[in-house]
């Protein structure tokens, strides 16, 4: 028996006072409509209505649960009206996933702007370095970045943009231990690492006006697994290290760090926004990816013509 569609049937029956005008409403039967009702008092045990050739009257028992189904099924609308204004309306909590380099410099500024236009979403941002399963962990959206195109998965993905890593390192540091001219000279330097899955763990890969050159990395006494941490080491004069130009574009601006080999960038890094499914896409989701694709291309394009990337 479904439950739900009894419980509608008992209430237009008790209110049109007839079977066959229930039935019309349903477009079916009377006998089905007399049915319904009866396997209804059959699973409650009670008699909801009493019948006569002329009438139908609800009983004391059949009063009281009509006034429980008429806040059932107004719950039940309410819900689905709810539930439908998602998909149109921006509304509710929007969990968001990052890595924490992306999502200092740029989520944290997009949020800002994006719940200015919508004030009604909440944003929950969680940063880190791992890989997130979006259904497991309950994010309605990532931000992934990766050298190369994402392999396969159920999620979509769109992409955002392109940022590029370049050499740099404190003035202090250099001016004890000069400033090398070719990436050959690198190899007399204190060169830091960053261990991250998406960079290559002993070698940098050097883009410039005559094609890629590897650079072998010496053997190091400080690495790190966070772009931000090796910011701080490279202030403190501890060496030369390569960063997302998004880390470094304050520290470029106030002279804290300055570019090593600026005729030179590192493998390009593809920033990616990662979602569960096209179909029936929430209104926050939907309009939060819209809005990333337009903000954070026009950050990266802003970058780009600061590192004398884009002429």
């Amino acid at each position: 028996m479904d439950t739900f569609r009894s419980m509608k049937i008992f209430v237009e029956v008790a209110e049109a006072g007839s079977f066959t005008a229930a039935a019309n409403h349903f477009d079916a039967t009377a006998g089905y409509v007399s049915r319904a009702i009866s396997e209804l008092e059959t699973h409650l045990r009670t008699r909801l209505l009493n019948r006569t050739t002329r009438r139908i009257a609800l009983t004391e028992a059949g009063e009281r649960y009509l006034g429980r189904c008429h806040a059932i099924l107004a719950s039940v609308s309410e819900a689905e009206a709810e539930a439908s204004d998602a998909h149109a309306k921006p509304v509710g909590t929007l969990k968001v996933h990052a890595m924490s380099s992306i999502g200092q410099n740029y989520v944290v500024p997009a949020v800002a702007a994006y719940q200015e236009r919508y004030p009604a979403v909440t944003v929950d941002l969680t940063l880190s370095q791992n890989v997130p399963d979006l259904l497991e962990d309950g994010y309605d959206v990532a931000l992934r970045v990766s050298p190369e195109a994402l392999p396969d998965s159920n999620y979509i993905s769109r992409p955002l943009g392109t940022v590029h890593s370049v050499l740099c390192a404190a003035p202090a540091y250099l001016g004890r231990h000069g400033n090398p001219e070719t990436v050959s000279d690198l190899s007399r330097h204190m060169c830091l690492q960053v261990a991250m899955p998406i960079f290559p763990a002993d070698r940098w890969l050097l883009e410039g006006v005559e094609g890629v050159s590897e650079f072998v990395l010496p053997h190091t006494r400080f690495k790190v697994n966070v772009p931000d941490a090796l910011a701080a080491a490279l202030h403190e004069g501890m060496g030369i290290g390569a960063l997302p130009t998004l880390t470094v574009r304050s520290a470029f601006r106030n002279g804290s760090l300055v570019r090593v080999l600026p005729d030179y960038y590192l493998q390009p890094l593809n920033i990616h926004a990662v979602y569960a499914s096209r179909q029936y896409l929430d209104a926050k989701i939907k309009t939060w990816i819209e809005f990333l694709q337009e903000w954070v291309a026009e950050a990266l394009r802003e970058d780009e013509v600061a590192f004398g990337k884009a002429k």
